[in-house]
């Protein structure tokens, strides 16, 4: 939102300049009840051993702390307004990376700790590395139950969501010392991951819901955002489902279309013996299952689907088509056209060529000619001595014909012909030793 603030050198305050427009997306953000927390990048971390990265980081929090306080949220949407971090890496020694966090998260301002929390994340720190250290510094806890699902210790909790519950009050008091309402996070992964390192990856939507107290907020990570949100409402008829259900969902024009049988080519010597045959076998074989399309009924088009509908406001539906590519004209007043490729390029230049003799034409002047003298091009290259006598006969002196009297119109004009620049070796040229000598 605002580039380069927490720059060492560019650096900037958003007051006074940014006060008004931040106060106005707060004002905005308290009458639809929303929650509004940020979620600063992977570098900045305060359990690094490279001071640059702790002076860099700290200098981030505290652009995102101001950015929050300028929203002049009510005092509960207020507290609620955190900003989640990661502890990071490892560095090679996981106690003392913890031991530095706890060294620098001590240096912090009070307006940075009352909306700092911690996640665990899915790669090297779990729920039992950080649960510990946010009872100990009075820092609330964010549960990620899909990083749990991908980190985890296998000596004290299974993989999954049933072992969590019983942490549920130690996560909770976390939040409800500070007077902050929890919040946790859930997300999926794609149906093909099998590695860890594939499984990181979020899917576009989510098909379930974790167990969630229900004073406990709950923030869904997918890649369709509001989009799989919404499916999840209408799912399990969620307060506010019915504000959109009865929103017609936008299709695209190319669903619904049977996917077309692949024809096998045959060799060029015996496709016309074979296309009788070939004709008569697609006819009579029936498509294979992989190749049908299922096709959805109308009446069960929803949200979501198999095509991956999307919900979308009447009128806008070209929104969601690809912009093709223009090419812009050299007149600006000129209306810029899209491009030609392919048959259809060849075609419009060879249009182009026959207006353009048509116009000559007309104009009285003949299209310009492609041969010279005597029926060959004048800057055509000579043959070479083997070609001619092997391709021209040497003629008698009664077969010779008159050379052509050409007068002085008709002389055609000597080619003048630059003659070829003399060879120089590299080494002939003078080298300056000006600078070296100078030196």
């Amino acid at each position: 939102m605002f580039p380069f603030a927490s720059h060492p050198e560019y650096g900037y305050k958003l007051a006074p300049f940014a006060c008004e427009a931040l106060a106005e997306a707060g004002r905005v953000a308290a009458e639809l009840g929303h929650r509004l927390t940020t979620h600063p990048g992977q570098f900045t971390q305060l359990g690094s051993p490279r001071k640059q990265v702790i002076d860099n980081a700290l200098r981030d929090l505290e652009y995102h702390a101001e950015l929050l306080g300028l929203l002049k949220l009510p005092p509960q949407q207020d507290r609620d307004a955190v900003m989640i971090l990661h502890m990071g890496g490892v560095f090679g020694d996981k106690p003392a990376t913890l031991d530095r966090f706890r060294e620098n998260y001590a240096k912090l301002s009070d307006n940075v700790k009352k909306r700092l929390v911690l996640e665990n994340d899915d790669v090297c720190y779990s729920m039992h590395d950080l649960l510990p250290i946010c009872e100990e510094l009075n820092i609330p806890f964010v549960l990620d139950f899909h990083h749990h699902n991908i980190i985890f210790d296998a000596d004290k909790i299974r993989e999954g969501t049933k072992d969590i519950i019983d942490l549920f009050p130690r996560i909770c008091a976390t939040w409800s010392r500070k007077g902050i309402t929890p919040k946790m996070h859930y997300s999926e992964p794609t149906a093909a991951a099998i590695t860890g390192r594939q499984r990181r990856k979020h899917s576009a939507r989510v098909a379930t819901l974790p167990p969630c107290p229900p004073d406990m907020d709950l923030m869904i990570e997918a890649k369709d955002k509001e989009q799989a949100v919404f499916e999840l409402m209408r799912i399990f008829k969620l307060p506010g489902f019915d504000r959109f259900n009865d929103i017609i969902p936008h299709v695209r024009k190319d669903d619904n279309k049977p996917i077309k049988t692949p024809k096998k080519k045959a060799p060029k010597r015996k496709a016309k013996k074979l296309k009788a045959e070939d004709e008569e076998a697609e006819a009579a074989a029936e498509p294979e299952d992989y190749l049908i399309q299922p096709v959805v009924e109308d009446d069960e088009v929803g949200m979501g689907g198999l095509e991956g509908r999307v919900y979308w406001p009447p009128g806008m539906e070209e929104w969601l088509r690809p912009v093709k590519r223009v090419v812009k004209p050299k007149d600006p007043d000129a209306k810029a056209i899209p491009a030609k490729k392919g048959k259809a390029a060849a075609e419009s230049k060879q249009d182009a060529t026959k207006i353009k003799e048509e116009v000559q034409q007309q104009d009285g002047k003949e299209p310009p000619l492609k041969l010279a003298v005597e029926g060959k091009r004048a800057d055509a290259k000579k043959p070479t001595a083997k070609k001619v006598a092997a391709s021209v006969p040497t003629p008698s002196v009664s077969e010779e014909e008159p050379e052509p009297d050409f007068s002085a119109e008709e002389q055609p004009s000597p080619i003048k012909r630059k003659a070829a620049p003399k060879r120089q070796s590299l080494r002939a040229k003078k080298i300056s030793y000006a600078e070296a000598d100078e030196e």
